[in-house]
């Protein structure tokens, strides 16, 4: 019997990865601001390896899959970053150097690369975890193309902006990036999607 796709071994390893990120987003408070940065080269680096593995799929629906980060799970995602790294999360995008007059380059918002990933992700994730395979290859599908038309070159950007930002040799320690009336007020994420599921897969486990 023919394997379903969904269940393939790069998808699950896209998978694995997708949790590791989605976690290591939602717990950025937990890390230094160096280890963000570190953790965050590494982690991205493999993330486009394998979402760019992804085995080709067909949506089988018409209508568009279910959505479960709201906006405001991912105002909190981008203000927790913000808070994070502070003046290092603005940059400007190298491409649109290259592309137009450096006066015109865009200046870009690495925390809102990394909650726009999270949303997609975490959609993702939350709907192959349910278990409907035609629903799990639908999410496949859609995530694939959210990769290839928007967030996969966003991603590199991001990348190249950890890379500068690491090797650049400014100091990366905890000092007070901006006000603290900026901050995220704390909220409990004890509801939160991947919380929940989290605690559902290791009920299933025992």
């Amino acid at each position: 019997m023919e394997e379903n796709i969904v269940y393939s071994k790069n998808v699950l390893e896209f998978v694995t990865v997708s949790a590791e990120y989605c976690a290591f987003v939602e717990s950025v408070e937990q890390n230094s601001k160096q280890d963000f940065f570190s953790k965050a080269q590494k982690l991205l680096t493999v993330l486009y390896l394998k979402t760019s593995i992804l085995p080709k799929v067909e949506a089988i629906y018409e209508d568009g899959n279910e959505k479960f980060v709201t906006e405001d799970d991912w105002s909190y995602i981008k203000n927790k970053i913000v808070q994070k790294i502070g003046q290092h999360e603005i940059f400007v995008d190298v491409y649109s150097v290259l592309m137009s007059q450096e006066d015109d380059a865009e200046n870009v918002s690495l925390a809102e690369i990394f909650a726009d990933i999270y949303q997609d992700l975490m959609d993702f994730l939350t709907l192959y975890r349910i278990g409907h395979e035609e629903s799990m290859n639908d999410a496949l599908w859609e995530c694939k193309q959210n990769f290839e038309q928007y967030w996969g070159s966003r991603l590199l950007a991001a990348l190249s902006a950890i890379h500068n930002t690491i090797y650049s040799g400014d100091d990366l320690s905890d000092e007070a990036n901006i006000d603290n009336s900026e901050a995220p007020k704390e909220r409990n994420t004890d509801n939160w999607i991947f919380t929940q599921r989290q605690q559902q897969w290791a009920d299933d486990k025992e």
